[in-house]
């Protein structure tokens, strides 16, 4: 009973930490577009979100350690369950989940990868110095050209496209998974859980993509 209390609480921590992850990415993507021009451009946006000084970095931090935890637990779940491995429950499980679900570990993985490398490359400014120092005639950060001239750069579009795409997969299932943890899905509601999860993968992947695809085309400037 304790064991199953114990890996219950787990998979809670992972769903809620979960939900946290998205509604972060739902909020980063809409102020991502603000390259468009919305509310007065991702300059005047960059300016503001890096006018909450203190505040910006306890977000970060809070962040950060949601994420340890998403990932630690994801890790310490998978050994279980490939350390379990009741044949009967392998086959059927294989049968009933989809290419999503038998890679979560994978795309997980190239996800922080991927953050890694984009918090190296338009957080601090480590990948591409000659960029990251760029100012407006405002003498704002630059955010919209460092943005613009990175993804013009083909190798680097791909990589976050490799990056966004391993996102798609991994929450197209995981924001299903979340109904199952949280015992909130049941045969009526599969379908809508399933579509509801992958529409807002979808969502999500090209409201990312938009940008380094519109650099890419020019129809940024």
């Amino acid at each position: 009973m304790i064991l199953k209390d114990h890996l219950l609480l787990r998979k809670i921590l992972m769903a809620g930490t979960g939900i946290l992850l998205a509604l972060f990415l739902l909020g980063h993507m809409l102020g991502n577009t603000t390259i468009f021009g919305f509310y007065g451009g991702i300059n005047a946006y960059a300016h503001h979100i890096q006018g909450l000084g203190p505040l910006l970095w306890l977000i970060r931090l809070v962040m950060l350690a949601v994420l340890l935890i998403h990932v630690f637990f994801a890790i310490v779940l998978t050994l279980e369950n490939r350390k379990a491995k009741p044949n009967r429950y392998q086959v059927r499980a294989y049968q009933r989940t989809d290419f999503a679900g038998r890679t979560m570990i994978y795309t997980g993985l190239i996800i922080l990868a991927f953050l890694l490398y984009h918090l190296l490359h338009f957080t601090l400014g480590l990948t591409n110095p000659d960029l990251y120092h760029l100012q407006d005639s405002a003498g704002r950060h630059d955010v919209f050209s460092m943005v613009v001239r990175s993804f013009q750069n083909i190798f680097i579009a791909l990589a976050y496209t490799i990056g966004l795409v391993a996102l798609f997969f991994h929450l197209s299932h995981g924001a299903y998974s979340l109904f199952q943890t949280m015992g909130w899905n049941s045969d009526r509601f599969m379908p809508a859980t399933e579509g509801f999860g992958k529409g807002l993968a979808v969502l999500l992947l090209v409201g990312f993509l938009l940008i380094p695809v519109s650099a890419l085309l020019g129809l940024l400037a």
